[in-house]
């Protein structure tokens, strides 16, 4: 995959788009994402995989400069491709369900940026949270908005973390990453996947970090041995948006195989209760 294009590119993006990562960047507060925590950690509701994937045909993301298709599209894309290239059972599962947590839409609201209309806390690039918002991101010129920005404690390189404390132990902006990777975590789940999964899915979003090479005052030694994973998933997030069309029903009995044999695909997916 020659990684030498034009993705991502947003010089000349529509409005929504800006819009989308300006609301971000004002609402995705310290108290904003503690409070999304709170709110979905509450599962109460279960659902095959493949059903959570179909409600996604009914999601598209506005953030995404690249692909103006629904997300269930983009989710057999990416694994179609990984499958392709004959990576491992386990990261094509990643490369189908690394965006399912968007599913959050269904019972999400506009007020919230978790809904079809309006959806900063949804998707688009993350940032941590609780520390200066680096100028090495998308939209640097809406940093000044947030509204944690005057906060002495939460304004300078490490904020309120200690130098090399990991990506694990800080807070990054609430999206589906961070929803997904906090459903498949939880004791109901009882997942398989490896830890390199988890790490992938719950920072593939952190473009500052894995593109643009920001946050290394937090970077620990798993950061470090974790990086190469999340580098090889980023060509493959990517670089399979295109305009060739995947039937789901001709990939449909490959997954369902796969899921019989393989018990990180029998997680029962929950949602928040309202």
């Amino acid at each position: 995959m020659d990684c030498k294009d034009k993705k991502r590119n947003y010089d000349h993006v529509a409005d929504a788009i800006r819009e989308s990562y300006k609301l971000a960047r004002i609402n995705q507060t310290y108290q904003f994402v503690n409070s999304m925590h709170e709110k979905y950690s509450n599962i109460d509701r279960c659902e095959t995989i493949w059903n959570i994937l179909e409600k996604l045909d009914s999601f598209t993301d506005i953030s995404d400069p690249d692909c103006s298709f629904p997300n269930m599209l983009h989710a057999l894309q990416t694994a179609e491709m990984m499958r392709k290239d004959d990576l491992p059972d386990w990261l094509q599962l990643v490369g189908l369900i690394h965006d399912m947590g968007k599913v959050m839409y269904v019972k999400g609201d506009d007020e919230t940026g978790t809904g079809l209309e309006k959806q900063w806390a949804i998707v688009g690039d993350t940032f941590i949270i609780g520390c200066k918002i680096p100028d090495k991101i998308v939209f640097p010129e809406f940093n000044q908005l947030s509204k944690d920005s005057d906060k002495p404690t939460m304004n300078t390189e490490l904020g309120i973390y200690k130098e090399n404390c990991g990506l694990d132990n800080v807070i990054c902006s609430w999206g589906h990453d961070e929803y997904l990777y906090r459903l498949l975590i939880h004791e109901k789940n009882q997942n398989t996947l490896p830890d390199e999964a988890l790490y992938i899915i719950r920072f593939h979003s952190l473009y500052s970090y894995h593109t643009y090479g920001e946050y290394q005052q937090f970077v620990s030694q798993r950061d470090k041995d974790m990086f190469k994973w999340l580098k090889l998933f980023n060509k493959y997030d990517l670089y399979s948006k295109n305009d060739i069309k995947i039937d789901p029903e001709q990939c449909k009995q490959y997954y369902i195989i796969s899921m019989s044999t393989n018990k990180a695909l029998f997680l029962e997916i929950h949602n928040h209760e309202t």
